[in-house]
């Protein structure tokens, strides 16, 4: 299959190494020239994937004309907030296509899933999702990864899971979109939390903690959204949740931890060095939390930290010193 993979950041890297030695003619788009060039020379994305070695049939480039053309399949590896202009870029070089979205959030103004996005877009071609626990890192080293991958078009999610799997890359099919969806994108935030757990030494008791009602809060809003709990308990939910919360592949936990040792907002941005979903995802979905008047108090309390409203220290007893519930 002729597959196109646009974007040329860790993950996107990664799925094009899986896909070129699945035998796929695959060609990765990147708007930097300099990395593309880069990439070409070097046989490495050595930014964002140091170490590891592309196959040599894999095509670098930063001409979108030249990386639409023919393809059977465009993997969207952009992050969320960038979706919407690179889709209109898209547009205007090919009428349909069809599209798998890799990334996870939830457009800030206009509270959009990514498959929301595409159909503004793209609302004639196939759409899927392909969400679950794998770091780029693990998967362009070929370790053993499972994934799932979902669509509204039950024959297409079997398509994309047939184009992706291989002895080391498991996927499993979901019809529930949204609820993949929406995991995907809350996962970010609680892990941001997480991360300023660890940055503040609160221990493996508050990090359970926080993975746990996490998993509460995602699934309250992804059930008021449409979404089905039993999304929120598989690979997409906390599967994503755990991995993301406790491993340092994880740049939102990676960016909390710098908050949570007291490193000022823009620096700990700067040190990571590439997107942060959770910390532009998280207004989004503070957003959500009161548009479907859900209890989302994790996330509340995340959104006044970014926001100026307490400190790091303040976040534990905001949350510390709710009036008791029932669980």
């Amino acid at each position: 299959m002729k597959i196109s993979v646009i974007g040329s950041g860790s993950f996107g890297t990664s799925l094009a190494i899986l896909l070129t030695n699945k035998g796929n003619d695959v060609t990765i788009y990147g708007r930097n020239q300099a990395q593309m060039d880069m990439m070409k020379a070097t046989g490495g994305n050595h930014k964002y994937l140091p170490g590891i070695i592309l196959p040599k049939s894999l095509k670098p480039t930063a001409d979108l004309e030249e990386a639409l053309a023919d393809c059977e399949l465009a993997i969207m590896a952009v992050p969320a907030q960038s979706l919407r202009s690179v889709l209109k870029e898209m547009k205007i070089v090919r009428d349909e296509v069809p599209l798998v979205n890799v990334a996870k959030g939830i457009e800030i103004g206009t509270l959009k899933r990514m498959s929301e996005i595409a159909g503004e877009y793209y609302g004639d071609s196939p759409f899927a999702c392909l969400s679950g626990p794998s770091h780029a890192e693990e998967v362009a080293r070929n370790l053993p990864t499972t994934v799932c991958s979902s669509s509204e078009d039950p024959e297409f999610a079997k398509t994309i899971q047939q184009v992706f799997m291989d002895e080391n890359f498991r996927v499993y099919t979901n019809n529930d979109l949204t609820g993949v969806e929406l995991g995907g994108a809350v996962k970010n935030v609680i892990a941001l939390c997480c991360g300023i757990s660890d940055g503040l030494g609160l221990g493996d008791n508050a990090k359970a903690a926080l993975i746990t009602r996490g998993i509460a809060e995602m699934t309250r809003l992804g059930v008021a959204m449409g979404g089905r709990p039993e999304t929120f308990a598989g690979l997409s939910g906390i599967g994503d949740l755990v991995v993301t919360c406790t491993s340092m592949h994880s740049r939102n936990r990676r960016f909390g931890i710098l908050l949570g040792q007291g490193m000022p907002m823009d620096k700990a941005l700067d040190k990571i060095g590439m997107v942060v979903e959770g910390y532009t995802t998280q207004e989004a979905v503070n957003e959500l939390a009161q548009k479907y008047n859900v209890e989302m108090p994790i996330t509340t309390t995340l959104h006044k930290l970014l926001s100026g409203e307490t400190d790091a220290e303040g976040c534990i007893g905001l949350l510390m010193g709710r009036k008791e519930k029932h669980e």
